[in-house]
Order: C-alpha cells, then structure tokens, then sequence
C-alpha cells in the first residue's frame, strides 16, 4: 500500500475489464430541440458528498465539489491524494467510485447494504475496512451505533458513513493541522480514522459504568422498572462488543503487517497505541456484560426473596384468619346450643312431654348449660378457642 499506482496518460486509462463490464451499453441518444427540457442534474451527488479534498505533502491543494471534478483533478496530481467522504451515498456513486478506483465488487457490495460486522479485508493494494462507531445519548441513557466503511488505496481514502458517528470532519480538520502525519499517505488517514472510533468509545463507556452503578442502586431498591434497563443495556453491551472484539483482531493483522508494506515506524507506534486502547476498552466491555449478567442474577433472587416474602405474608395472614373463623365458628356452635333447647320447648303444642313436670324447666336450663360446658371443652382442646 506503500507504492502508489502509475497512472496511465489517456482519459480511459484507469478503466478495468471490470469497469467495462459494470457500464452498461449506452443506446444512441436521440437528438432532442432546444426547446426540450435538458437532462436532470444529480443533486444526490452534491447531497451524500460531505467532503472531497486532494492533499499533496500533506497540504490541501483543492476541495472539489463532485466527485467528477475530484477524479480529474485527481488524474492532473501524480502525486496527490485524494481524501472523499460520504454519508449514506447512492448506489450510483459507489459504483463511479469502484469503476474510477478500480474497488472489488465485494467490498461495494457490503459498502451499499450496511449493516456488516467490523473487518479488515485486502483487495489487491486496497484495504476495506468496516467499522462500528458508538456514541453515547445522555437524554435516554443509550448507546448509539454507526457504521462506517473505509477504502484505502496507493492515493485514495474513501469514507462511507451510516449513522452519525463518527465525527469525520473533526478527524479531517485534525490532520490537515498535522501535515508531517498526513504527508505519511493513505495509511496515516487510516490510522486518524481508528482512532477517532476508539476515542469515541471513552464516553460510552464512562456512560455505561454510570448506568450500571445506577441500576445497582435501582436493584437494592426494588425498583419495578429496573429488570427492562438492565436487559436494555445488556442488549446494547452485546452490540457493542460486536464492535470491539474484532477490532482488536484488525488492528493486530495491521500490525503484522508493518514490514511488508513498509509502514513508517511513527505511524507503526500510533496504531500500537490505537490497539492498545481498543484492547482495554474491549476488556472494559467485556466486564460490563459479566457484571449485568451478575446483576440480573441478583436482581432475580432479590424479586424472588421479595414474592416468598409476600406468599408468606399471604399464608400467615391466611393462617390468622382461619384462627379468627374457628373462634367464631366455636362460639356460633356454643351459642346456637340453647337456642335450639329453647326453641324445641318453646314451640307450646298441648300434648309435649315435661310441660307439666314441676322440674321441666330446672331440666332445660341445666340441658342449655351442659350442652355449652360440653361444646366449649371440646373447642378448647381442639385450640380453637
């Protein structure tokens, strides 16, 4: 990647079989009056280019404003770069960039559909590199994915943004003040660019460590709410070791291969340093998914203690209560005895024996009282009284 590509003198020089092959033929064009509304412009150009500058030792000599003027004016500096960015572009642009680069198709392919996981990849003397950029929303607490896919080659860096993260103006501005770095080439925009992600996983991960501090208050608490937040950051700390973990692996392929393509040993200690970062912070998030899984865990036996606590509230009210029902159930029992003495002699019929016995009514009072003596001793020694 250290050698620059030769370019050939003649307009169609740069065009590969496969170029040809991915331009349609053209039919003939009729020819239209001057009367007739001429050919749309193509605003989605102007639109999904967010910059577009050529450098030449390290210095901006231009800042074209489509991707047209940036290919010829690219062919008019042997010794230039070319540094383009755009966000969420058409699929027409890729391909007038993989035909003027000569990109694979593969990695065009990947660049139109998005959504890919983190990796390095070597078509030939260009590298595609595929990240996943994170950024934290401190308004609803939650971690924010973008994903950005980079084409280097001898004289190129291409960008191609999904999502708002990162913040590539911010990297471009930070190299164009650095020039002895950008004069190093395609590999030192590349290097800018790692960096910028890996810098951008600081706050998410302070962030992070502040909401997990926070839903350990929220657990010992009894907060109802906090088992949704805690799977809700476990879901984004999955995503976000998506992007860590093969970053890790990219960086230290880069590394490897310092001394075949030459790599300028200051630019050789920056990436050391980028790996080292994406090496803890991957650590870091590791640690993040083990403690959420830990927490979970706590946070269900704590929701568990809590319902056996209430079932055994329940069952002890319960208890109670049925001792509150004995006692009134014995009570009724004792209470309905002479009334059902008192009932049966009270119902006056002429013939009723003991009606005209002098000790009848001695007889019901006792009966009333041994019958209620009777039915509390027997309660009372059942408990329930």
């Amino acid at each position: 990647m250290s050698e620059r590509r030769a370019r050939p003198d003649s307009k169609n020089g740069r065009k590969s079989a496969w170029r040809r092959a991915l331009t349609p033929p053209q039919p003939p064009v009729p020819k239209t009056p001057p009367s007739a509304d001429p050919a749309p412009p193509e605003p989605a150009e102007v639109a999904s280019v967010v910059q577009a500058a050529l450098y030449r030792d390290g210095v901006r000599v231009s800042a074209p404003d489509t991707l047209a003027e940036t290919f010829r004016e690219l062919r008019d500096q042997p010794s230039g770069m070319a540094w383009i960015g755009l966000a969420r572009p058409t699929e027409a642009e890729l391909l007038s960039l993989a035909a003027e680069f000569d990109l694979h198709p593969l990695a065009v392919e990947d660049a139109m559909e998005a959504h890919q996981r983190p990796k390095l990849e070597r078509y030939g003397d260009t590298l595609f590199v595929v990240l996943r950029a994170a950024r934290y929303l401190d308004a609803p607490e939650e971690v924010e994915f973008g994903e950005l896919h980079v084409f280097v080659g001898a004289d190129f860096v291409i960008t191609v943004r999904h999502g708002a993260a990162p913040d590539l103006s911010a990297v471009r501005h930070r190299m164009e003040e650095t020039p002895e770095l950008l004069k190093l080439g395609p590999e030192a925009v590349l290097y800018a660019i790692l960096d910028a992600v890996v810098d951008g996983y600081a706050p998410v991960v302070s962030g992070v460590q502040n909401d997990i501090d926070e839903i350990e208050t929220e657990v010992f608490r009894g907060d109802p709410e906090v088992s949704r937040r805690i799977y809700e950051l476990s879901r984004e700390m999955v995503e976000f070791q998506r992007a860590t973990r093969p970053l890790v692996g990219m960086l230290h392929g880069l590394i490897a291969g310092f001394s075949k393509y030459g790599t300028d040993d200051e630019l050789q200690r920056y990436l050391r340093d980028v790996a080292d970062h994406v090496t803890h912070t991957s650590e870091r998030v590791d640690g993040f998914r083990q403690a959420l899984t830990d927490i979970l865990t706590v946070n269900a036996t704590l929701v568990t203690q809590q319902q056996n606590a209430e079932m055994r509230a329940l069952a002890e009210a319960g208890f109670e209560q049925n001792e509150e029902i004995k006692k009134i159930s014995s009570w009724a029992a004792i209470l309905f005895a002479p009334t059902l003495v008192g009932t049966i002699y009270g119902m006056n019929f002429e013939h009723m024996p003991e009606l005209g016995w002098s000790f009848g009514y001695p007889f019901a009072i006792g009966l009333m009282g041994v019958v209620c003596v009777s039915l509390y001793l027997i309660f009372k020694r059942r408990g329930w009284l």
